[in-house]
């Protein structure tokens, strides 16, 4: 057995968590189950002291139990370095506040500590951006702040997805058409009349046989998918605009993304990775955190989070030669 760890996890309250849908949960539970040392960073609670990064930390214990599913202990500052295992599972927005505790935890990594994941890819990755490193991959996207360039696309596509860069779960995500009286207010919305860049994407009618979470694991792609299935009237399939979520065995064109997309996440330190695909294309790559792991390891039998601690058990990814 490994040397235990001491896990320093970074996430969203854990009293507000909802246990049976959340990956970082499964992460702990797994962490628990193999005797790492785990510690809850208290909200807002990274911090530098003369150029040593610290947490603010309680230690941590979790348990499967709807009624009550953790217990922390007394708070300390804990310093960064050697034998401790960082996961950064904050939720999005990616705003200024996350990217200042990515730099912290730059600090924490040059100080020895593991940080999952790789804090320079967070900040590199855009999850939808991060998906044009793989055109192959994606189907016909326009991404500008121009509102005349993206109504232009929208009339050649016939139908398309807008959205804005740093939403999550669904939110501020349109679809229109050709003609649509109402497309330059939406256009006029997304851009903040031209001053945020909005993503436009051909409308992908196999969205009716759902968005396919697709997870890598240090690169390799775990052999099931979530697919989340719009209901009702709704067109979005996120699980939290009330898709339901149909676990499936990947296809082979599911399997040929992944492909295509591992092996550069991995060079990059992204040891845990969530793919968005409709149909045959990639619309997304989830680095922030990811998730889904609960509902597969429900409907399948299987433990993802003992895949991702088997890999990080095992040592880091080989260098990719940042500084």
């Amino acid at each position: 057995m490994p040397a235990p760890l001491d896990l320093i996890v970074v996430m969203d309250p854990i009293g507000s968590i909802k246990i049976a849908k959340d990956t970082t949960f499964a992460m702990l539970l797994e962490a628990q189950r193999r005797g790492h040392r785990l510690h809850y960073v208290r909200p807002g609670g990274l911090s530098v002291r003369d150029g040593r990064a610290l947490a603010r930390v309680a230690p941590l214990s979790v348990r499967d139990d709807p009624a009550g599913w953790f217990e922390l202990g007394d708070w300390s500052d804990l310093p960064f370095g050697p034998g401790q295992l960082v996961l950064m599972r904050k939720d999005p927005p990616v705003d200024a506040e996350y990217l200042y505790d990515t730099q912290v935890l730059d600090l924490a990594r040059l100080a020895g500590a593991q940080v999952v994941n790789d804090p320079r890819g967070l900040r590199d990755f855009n999850e939808k951006l991060a998906a044009m490193l793989f055109p192959q991959c994606c189907p016909p996207t326009r991404i500008s702040r121009d509102a005349a360039e993206l109504k232009a696309f929208v009339a050649e596509q016939g139908k398309a997805v807008l959205k804005p860069l740093d939403g999550m779960g669904g939110r501020s995500i349109f679809l229109s058409q050709a003609g649509d009286p109402n497309l330059n207010v939406i256009l006029e919305t997304l851009t903040e009349g031209g001053r945020k860049l909005a993503l436009a994407q051909r409308w992908l009618p196999e969205i009716a046989e759902g968005d396919k979470r697709i997870l890598l694991v240090d690169g390799e792609p775990v052999d099931y998918c979530l697919a989340r299935i719009p209901q009702g009237d709704e067109f979005r399939g996120n699980l939290a605009a009330g898709g339901r979520g149909e676990g499936r065995p990947l296809g082979e064109r599911d399997r040929w993304i992944a492909a295509q997309v591992g092996p550069e996440m991995r060079r990059r330190g992204m040891r845990f990775v969530g793919l968005d695909v409709i149909g045959d294309w990639l619309t997304e790559v989830n680095v922030t955190s990811p998730t889904c792991v609960r509902e597969l390891d429900a409907q399948f039998g299987i433990n993802i989070a003992g895949l991702l601690f088997d890999a990080i058990e095992a040592g880091p990814v080989p260098p990719d030669g940042h500084a």
